[in-house]
């Protein structure tokens, strides 16, 4: 949080109101210059001046007007007050298509493409997925927990509270489950996990891919389906077929996973339609989606995921977001990090990206990136707006109006960050302890409010 307005107390605990029947609360923010809800209900974002918010057990149970709240809440010395001094305070960010652990740098294949190289071309050559397939089964479990982490960090840092993290960067049974343990490291950043084990055809497969999908079907999935939410597969020109993509799926379906698609990025070759038939929970990508695509996705309730940083990457078109949302589908806003085509861990960015290129207003773009992001895993019943029962999960912006996210582009304008009711992120720095004392010893780092606290930085 800034420190501009001399009455703020950024990260501190209030103490002295009366013992009552009022519901107790273990966290409070008050100074709300914006509460932006993004409630379920409200046909627009839910926008509330002078609002405050409580919270228990990492739940929200009461919000209201800050004039209500020592009439309706309780609190005692355990209790955590922020006080948000006059800021936008928004629902955390649901980033609802990563590929967060890998290891290597494919920064010289970024160089080629600028040189003219195709995506496509790249991955003919050995390059792209197969670079990183290489790099990741090389690295050592520890190397691997290590990446992921800093990566989980930057994304927490960016607004970022929750995150769909795919494997498919191993491409075998032992690798595979290599990137999941890597992807589960303690941090309190919130993932579900997604097996895309059909991401490309390893090397050792080469022109074998109907050999590659048996492995994925027969072993893979049976072995690691009870360690991951969903399943993924990558429907594309140069990745798998429809057909391929179907078996795939399901044979996750029949071991309880959920079923998600990469579909009509680089050509269109039926992944929509596909995700439409098998009522997947998201299709992701959708660049080269129809009329025809967007009907079918609407009409079985199936979440399109936009990744506009890839788009911004690779130099191709932009998925026709108006469409699908005039074709009555939910969409969601996705950072797509990953190392080949969209590097970039701030969903603030892909927000931008999809008003400035996508056509979006500001508001679509946040409700994509909250609300929407939260369908898109299967989550909003208790993820992506602030509304009595959910997460309390919630970002501080610096500024007073959320509609400085795509207008003040390029830069990561959080100042805090609360997952589960606990301040995980305070003016820039990630903290260990997620938990703000008073009565901690000089040797703790010093806060806004000038008090010192027990948090380390990473």
């Amino acid at each position: 949080m800034t420190k501009a307005r001399s009455h703020e107390r950024p990260l501190g605990r209030r103490k002295g109101w009366p013992v009552s029947d009022r519901p107790a609360c273990d966290f409070l923010l008050t100074g709300a210059g914006e509460l932006v809800t993004v409630a379920s209900a409200a046909p627009d974002l839910g926008v509330l001046t002078g609002a405050a918010l409580a919270a228990r057990d990492g739940r929200i149970i009461w919000i209201g007007d800050e004039s209500r709240v020592t009439s309706e809440v309780k609190t005692d010395d355990d209790t955590t007050v922020v006080d948000a001094g006059g800021l936008a305070v928004l629902p955390g960010f649901v980033d609802a298509h990563t590929h967060a652990v890998f290891a290597g740098d494919r920064s010289a294949e970024y160089a080629a493409r600028l040189r003219g190289a195709s995506y496509l071309e790249i991955m003919a050559g050995g390059g792209g997925i197969a670079e990183t397939v290489r790099a990741t089964r090389a690295a050592p479990p520890d190397e691997l927990a290590a990446l992921a982490r800093r990566r989980f960090d930057s994304f927490l840092r960016h607004g970022t509270t929750t995150i769909e993290t795919k494997t498919g960067y191993g491409l075998s049974l032992e690798a595979e489950r290599a990137c999941l343990e890597a992807a589960k490291v303690e941090h309190p950043l919130r993932r579900i996990h997604t097996l895309l084990s059909a991401h490309a055809v390893p090397p050792e497969f080469a022109g074998r891919a109907d050999a590659y999908v048996d492995l994925v079907c027969d072993e893979i999935l049976p072995a690691l389906a009870g360690e991951a939410e969903f399943c993924d597969v990558f429907c594309d020109e140069g990745a798998f077929t429809v057909e391929q993509a179907r078996r795939v799926l399901t044979r996750a379906r029949e071991f309880g996973l959920g079923l998600k698609i990469h579909a009509e990025q680089l050509a269109r070759t039926g992944g929509a339609q596909l995700a439409a038939e098998l009522g997947c929970m998201s299709a992701d990508h959708l660049e080269r989606a129809t009329a025809d695509d967007c009907r079918a996705l609407a009409a079985t309730g199936v979440t399109a995921v936009l990744l506009p940083g890839t788009s911004y990457t690779l130099r191709m078109p932009y998925a026709p977001a108006r469409a699908l949302l005039d074709a009555g589908v939910e969409i969601a806003l996705a950072t797509d990090f990953n190392p080949g085509s969209s590097y970039c861990e701030n969903l603030q960015m892909a927000i931008s990206l999809a008003c400035q290129e996508g056509g979006l207003t500001p508001d679509e773009a946040l409700r994509a990136a909250t609300l929407g992001g939260a369908a898109a895993i299967g989550r909003r019943a208790d993820l992506g707006s602030l509304e009595v029962g959910k997460a309390c999960d919630l970002i501080i912006l610096e500024t007073e109006s959320h509609r400085e996210l795509p207008y003040h582009y390029g830069v990561n304008r959080v100042a805090a960050v609360v997952a589960g009711g606990r301040v995980v992120v305070h003016e820039g720095t990630v903290l260990d302890e997620q938990e703000h004392e008073h009565e901690h010893e000089p040797d703790g780092a010093e806060c806004g409010c000038g008090c010192q606290t027990d948090e380390t930085e990473r």
